[in-house]
């Protein structure tokens, strides 16, 4: 039986928490409760069953962040023909593994083929469009492993943006090789998300 004391971590702590439990198999509902009981952190899980424990963003970040969604979000009205998903959303991927990425988008059909019970927990798919952004307690390397994961999972597009080098990194299915944008202006949808444009100088 899982206890309901809720987990503690140090705001200023330089990277994620890594849990190994992988012996306890937590269910679906379990990882749901586990979410609810702890929601000033975010919480994933590892294909492995590696419990992933990160602190609540920073400000700056967060603002950052608001910045993303809400350039996505207009976009989305626009169009028309998907959902989009802030970092509080919790996906669950074909290879079990449970993430949240900054901002997702979702092409409608997908969402609506699923089951109310299936929307209203962590989705079991993997969104077709994904972005992380690095804050001061991501490292670089996990962030790749997990962009490589969301492509892995039927994802189509992927953005990892990184301030503090000012780069951009373009992750696409089927290939590869993944793009590195010094400095960018602007990046774009591509044909997964026509017409939209995104100014990454807001977000450095």
């Amino acid at each position: 039986m899982m206890s309901q004391q809720p987990l503690t971590v140090d705001s200023n702590a330089p990277h994620t928490l890594t849990l190994n439990l992988q012996s306890l198999n937590l269910t679906d509902e379990q990882f749901v409760q586990l979410c609810r009981d702890n929601r000033d952190l975010r919480i994933e899980m590892t294909a492995k069953g590696e419990l992933i424990i990160m602190p609540p963003t920073g400000s700056r970040t967060g603002w950052r962040n608001s910045k993303l969604n809400q350039r996505l979000a207009n976009w989305t009205d626009e169009d028309g023909t998907g959902l989009c998903f802030d970092s509080s959303t919790g996906f669950t991927l074909p290879d079990g593994a449970k993430l949240s990425p900054d901002a997702a988008w979702i092409r409608r059909e997908r969402w609506e083929a699923l089951s109310e019970k299936e929307q209203e927990g962590f989705a079991p798919l993997c969104p077709d469009f994904a972005v992380e952004r690095r804050s001061a307690n991501d490292t670089l390397s996990e962030l790749q492993d997990k962009m490589s994961e969301y492509i892995e999972n039927t994802a189509r597009l992927g953005w990892l943006i990184d301030p503090q080098s000012k780069r951009v990194y373009i992750y696409r299915a089927q290939q590869q090789e993944v793009e590195c944008l010094e400095n960018p202006k602007e990046i774009s949808g591509e044909t997964v998300l026509p017409g939209f444009v995104l100014n990454v100088w807001e977000l450095w």
